[in-house]
């Protein structure tokens, strides 16, 4: 008895001076921001109008019927509405080994929002700016841990991060997707290699009905240059990802395996900055059970290069990019297998580039006003892109090309000036990639001018942490926006798409 206490003890002792010498100090940090949006258009679809006949997320084709069924509902009616969103991280930093992460977001679609009491919690997200408020439109966006391991026989520092967490690889052109999964960074100067694993969908745990994502991203800093290349397998048992039951003996509709690989440089080169994309997808959607279909094989690409020449107050810049569209006779609108396409053939191909379910690439390719093109000065919240959490979609950039030339200039400390001009082009064959417009015969038409983009974006620092973003432009829309009247093989050309959109954000 005498042994057991004195060795107990002494353990209670041995745990109580490890725990004094692995003492570390906690530290508390808080970060996010609140902003204030304004929105004036005519003729753009809306990211956070909810319809249902697009969840699923088009290759090609109509978007959002509420701007582009002609004569009905908002089309070539001037539109108008305010949001907010507010996000908040905390950290629990705890050295440089040890952290832990918990970040909100919280938004109000639009200000007056119509949700009532009456609805379940889950139908207040973003909702927080319903008359008398009190809405439950808190959202968890992340929830990981970041750590540094301890020595494992490998010469070099390792870090891992588990938990809610951003899959972001060039989010302007790939993915950027909030998820469960673990990532590492493995760091052997001037290279650091990290692979990545998510689980995008669980299912029953009894069958093989999930999808998991794996990758590998391999970065170089070589003196002004950034090199990197990447590699993701979406593995996706179910397809599209919303097919889900937990009921044994129901299985999905469709399965899917696909690739995207990609290389980039960032840099200086000489007097200019310099960035350059290229990114492919590779891989099929099968039909698993029901009416025997064609498999649809997907091959799509795109790039993108953009120079800066920065020159005293003044900064110049043009930005070119290319991304493969789809064949109208050999794909469907949404690409699934057994879908007729426009001509009335079963779909097989989708040379489209298109992007990962989930990924709101779409937040990231800001080369717009708000337009055709997203525009960071409003969030992304108006364009022609197409986001989908659950299938594959051409996001902000397939079945388009476009050239863009823009000057800014900083006018005082306090407030700069940006002039843009875009040329965009359609690159899907035997039809339009946001237009719907028909020949005589009632099928699909196919034209090569999107339009002529003009912007103007004012940046005014009202304080070091307020700031004031102010956008203007209009789209001089060419036939590749052209739409089919409804019943009637006819089409209607909308009035050109114009917008005023502003944002004030308070960092912190």
């Amino acid at each position: 008895m005498r042994k057991f206490i004195v060795l107990s003890l002494l353990s209670i002792l041995i745990m109580a001076f490890s725990a004094t010498v692995n003492a570390q100090n906690l530290e508390f940090k808080a970060s996010g921001y609140l902003d204030i949006q304004s929105y004036w258009f005519r003729n753009i679809p809306t990211t956070t109008n909810t319809n249902p006949v697009d969840i699923l997320g088009q290759i090609y084709g109509r978007l959002d019927p509420i701007y582009t069924i002609p004569h009905q509902k908002a089309y070539d009616r001037t539109n108008a509405y305010m949001g907010s969103r507010g996000r908040l991280q905390f950290d629990a930093v705890m050295g440089k080994e040890l952290s832990g992460t918990i970040y909100f977001e919280m938004d109000s679609n639009r200000w007056g929002d119509i949700e009532g009491s009456s609805k379940a919690g889950s139908l207040q997200k973003n909702t927080f700016g319903y008359w008398t408020a009190d809405r439950a439109a808190i959202e968890i966006k992340n929830v990981y841990i970041d750590f540094g391991t301890p020595y494992i026989g490998i010469p070099a520092p390792i870090t891992v991060r588990v938990g809610l967490q951003p899959l972001a690889i060039r989010p302007n052109m790939v993915v950027y997707t909030d998820g469960m999964g673990i990532t590492a960074g493995i760091r052997i100067d001037p290279v650091t290699i990290a692979p990545l694993w998510f689980k995008a969908l669980e299912g029953k745990d009894a069958s093989a009905d999930d999808a998991d994502v794996y990758g590998l991203h391999v970065i170089a800093k070589l003196q002004q240059f950034t090199i990197g290349g990447y590699g993701l397998y979406y593995n996706m048992n179910t397809y599209p990802f919303n097919f889900v039951t937990e009921t044994y003996g129901s299985n999905p509709t469709n399965q899917a395996d696909m690739w995207w690989w990609g290389v980039y440089t960032d840099g200086k080169l000489g007097p200019v900055d310099f960035n350059f994309d290229l990114v492919f997808d590779r891989g099929k959607v099968v039909k698993e059970h029901g009416t025997p279909a064609p498999d649809v094989k997907y091959s799509g690409w795109a790039t993108r290069i953009k120079v800066d020449y920065p020159w005293e107050k003044f900064n110049f810049g043009v930005v070119g990019m290319y991304a493969s569209g789809a064949d109208a006779r050999k794909t469907s609108t949404f690409g699934f297998p057994g879908d007729s396409t426009a001509s009335g053939t079963l779909s097989t191909k989708v040379s489209s580039y298109v992007i990962p379910p989930g990924s709101e690439e779409y937040g990231g390719f800001f080369e717009g006003v708000g337009l055709f093109y997203p525009s960071w000065v409003n969030n992304g919240n108006t364009s022609f892109s197409v986001p989908t959490a659950t299938t594959m979609v051409r996001g902000a950039v397939g079945g388009s090309w476009m050239v863009k030339l823009y000057g800014s200039y900083k006018v005082a400390p306090i407030y700069k000036i940006t002039l843009q001009g875009i040329y965009i082009g359609d690159t899907t064959k035997h039809g339009n990639t946001a237009g719907t417009a028909v020949k005589t015969n009632g099928q699909l038409r196919d034209d090569k001018t999107i339009g002529l983009e003009l912007g103007l974006i004012h940046e005014i620092f009202i304080y070091k942490n307020l700031k004031w973003n102010i956008g203007a432009g209009i789209l001089l829309a060419g036939d590749a926006l052209d739409y089919k009247m409804t019943g009637v093989n006819a089409n209607d050309s909308p009035k050109n798409p114009w917008i005023i959109t502003s944002r004030l954000v308070y960092n912190f």
